[in-house]
C-alpha cells in the first residue's frame, strides 16, 4: 500500500534568526541582496528576512534603514513568501505601545512586502497578541500567532492545547510552537504536535535553536507526528545557537513520504554563498566559536543562547565573571517568583538582569529594575502562575498590580510622535522607527541627512553585542 505523501514545507532562516542568534545580526542588506535570485528558485515556504533584532541592528550598527531593506528583499523575492518576527503589544522594541502605533506597524509592513507575520508575546498572553492579528487579518496578511515553548508544573499538554483553540478563535491563519532555547525534546515533540493536531485545524509549524544539541532530532520526531513547517538555516549559518541546517533536514526526509522536494544542488550554491560570510565573522571574532557548540545547561536552566552571552557580557562590565555559575543557578529562581514566564525577549533580559543584580548585591532584591517592577505590576500581562508575594511585596510595595491587559490603559500615540518627529520625516513609516528606538532613529535620521549614502564597512560596529530571539 502506498504511503500518502505528505511533504513537510521548509522556512529558511539565514536572513533574520540564523545571523542574529550567531553574529549579532550584523549581515547588511548589500551583503543579502546577491543571493536573493537564487534563494527564490529553492520553493521554500517562506524566507524569514525582517523583524526581530533586524530593525534596532539595521539602525543602531549598520546605518540603515529597516524599511529599505524590506522593500528591496521584497523586490528581489517574486516567488517567495516574505516572513517577519513581531513580539505582539510590544513590536519589535521593549515596552508595550498603543494599539495606533500596532496596527500602523502591522499595516506598514504588509505594505512594504511582508506576507506572514509572526506574533508572539512573552508571557503568551493572548490579549497582547489579539491587536497585531486582527491588524494582519485587516490588512490580508498572514497572522501566525507563536507560543513561547517553556517547560514547568503549568505547562502541560491541556495548557498548550487549550492555548491553540483559543488561538484558532482569536482569528490566526497558523501556530508556531516558539522553542527559542531548545528545550523541546524528540519525544516530547511527538506528545506536543500530535495533541496540538487533533486540538486545531490550524496548521503547525515549528521553530527552534540548536542550542541544548537535540533539534535535528526533535524535527525529525515532529515532522513524523505531522508538524507542517519546520524553520532551518543554511548550513554556513546553522547549529550551535541558530537552527539544524536546511541541507541536513532536505537530506534528512529525502525518499519518504515527508520529502521536501528541495533541490540540493541549488541549496549548495547558496552555502557557497554565505560560507565566506561565515569564516569573515569568524576571523573578526563577530562569531564567537562558542555559539557553535552544543550547552546542555540550556536543559537545565531554561536560558536561551543569546540570553547566556548577554549575561556573560554583563558580569563582564562588572568584572564579576566568577559569578556565572551563581547567576546562572539564581535565574530559574527569578523566573518562578515572576509567575514562571518563558525565556524571550524582553523577558529573558528582565529576568537575567534581575539574576545578576541578585547575586552581585548579595541580598536578593535589595536592587529592582524598573522592567522587574513593571512585570510585578502586571504592565507586561498575565503570568500562567501567581507572583511570589514577598518579592512583589519587596519591589512594588502598596502598588495595586493592574490585571486588565496595560495596552487598554494606553492613550493613541500616533499623533504625539508624528509631531515630535515632523523636521526628520522623510516617509510615513519614519514615525513608526521613532515610535519604537527614539534616541537611535533620530541619529539614524541625522545620519541619512549627511547624505552619507553607504557606510563605510571599516567604521560599522563590529562589536560582538547579544540580541536574544
Amino acid at each position: 500500500m502506498a504511503v500518502e505523501k505528505k511533504p513537510v514545507k521548509i522556512m529558511e532562516t539565514v536572513l533574520r534568526d540564523a545571523h542574529q542568534s550567531l553574529i549579532a545580526t550584523r549581515m547588511t542588506t548589500e551583503q543579502m541582496l546577491p543571493i536573493i535570485d537564487k534563494m527564490d528558485k529553492v520553493g521554500y515556504h517562506a524566507v524569514e528576512c525582517w523583524g526581530g533584532a533586524t530593525f534596532d541592528a539595521s539602525l543602531r550598527f549598520l546605518h540603515e534603514d529597516p524599511w529599505m531593506r524590506l522593500r528591496k528583499l521584497r523586490d528581489g523575492f517574486k516567488n517567495t513568501k516574505l516572513q517577519m518576527l513581531f513580539r505582539g503589544q510590544n513590536i519589535l522594541g521593549y515596552r508595550p505601545y498603543a494599539d495606533d502605533v500596532v496596527e500602523y506597524f502591522v499595516q506598514k509592513s504588509i505594505a512594504n512586502g511582508i506576507d506572514i507575520i509572526r506574533i508572539f508575546d512573552c508571557m503568551n498572553d493572548l490579549r497582547n497578541l489579539q491587536t497585531a492579528v486582527s491588524a494582519a487579518n485587516k490588512e490580508k496578511g498572514h497572522a501566525q500567532v507563536a507560543l513561547s515553548y517553556t517547560l514547568g508544573d503549568a505547562y502541560t499538554l491541556d495548557y498548550w492545547t487549550t492555548m491553540a483553540k483559543r488561538i484558532e478563535e482569536m482569528g490566526a491563519d497558523s501556530i508556531c510552537i516558539k522553542d527559542m532555547a531548545g528545550l523541546l525534546v524528540p519525544y516530547k515533540a511527538t506528545e506536543l504536535v500530535t495533541a496540538l493536531k487533533e486540538a486545531t485545524d490550524l496548521p503547525i509549524q515549528l521553530h527552534t535553536h540548536y542550542t541544548s544539541g537535540v533539534a535535528s532530532m526533535t524535527y525529525l520526531k515532529a515532522v513524523e507526528a505531522g508538524v507542517d513547517i519546520i524553520d532551518t538555516a543554511m548550513s554556513p549559518f546553522a547549529m550551535g545557537t541558530s537552527q539544524p541546517a536546511t541541507e541536513v533536514m532536505v537530506e534528512t526526509f529525502k525518499g519518504t513520504p515527508y520529502d521536501t522536494g528541495l533541490d540540493q544542488n541549488k541549496l549548495a550554491e547558496i552555502a557557497d554563498y554565505f560560507r565566506p560570510m561565515r569564516d569573515e565573522a569568524l576571523d573578526t571574532g563577530l562569531l564567537n566559536p562558542k555559539n557553535l557548540g552544543v550547552n546542555i545547561k540550556t536543559l537545565l536552566y531554561q536560558v536561551p543562547g543569546g540570553m547566556l552571552s548577554n549575561l556573560t557580557s554583563q558580569l563582564k562590565e562588572q568584572h564579576a565573571e566568577d559569578k556565572y555559575y551563581d547567576v546562572l543557578e539564581e535565574v530559574p529562581r527569578v523566573r518562578k517568583d515572576l509567575g514562571e514566564c518563558p525565556l524571550v525577549t524582553p523577558s529573558s533580559q528582565i529576568v537575567g538582569t534581575q539574576a545578576v543584580f541578585n547575586v552581585l548585591m548579595g541580598e536578593r532584591y535589595k536592587m529592582v529594575t524598573k522592567e522587574t517592577k513593571d512585570v510585578l505590576a502586571g504592565k507586561y500581562g498575565a503570568t500562567v502562575k501567581p507572583f511570589n508575594p514577598e518579592v512583589q511585596k519587596k519591589c512594588i510595595g502598596d502598588t495595586e498590580p493592574i490585571t486588565c491587559r496595560y495596552a487598554d490603559l494606553l492613550e493613541p500615540e500616533l499623533p504625539k510622535l508624528e509631531k515630535e518627529i515632523e523636521q526628520w520625516k522623510q516617509q510615513d513609516e519614519d514615525v513608526l522607527t521613532y515610535a519604537l528606538f527614539p534616541q537611535v532613529a533620530v541619529d539614524f535620521f541625522k545620519y541619512r541627512e549627511a547624505q552619507q549614502t553607504k557606510v563605510d564597512p571599516a567604521a560599522a560596529d563590529k562589536k560582538d553585542g547579544a540580541y536574544p530571539v
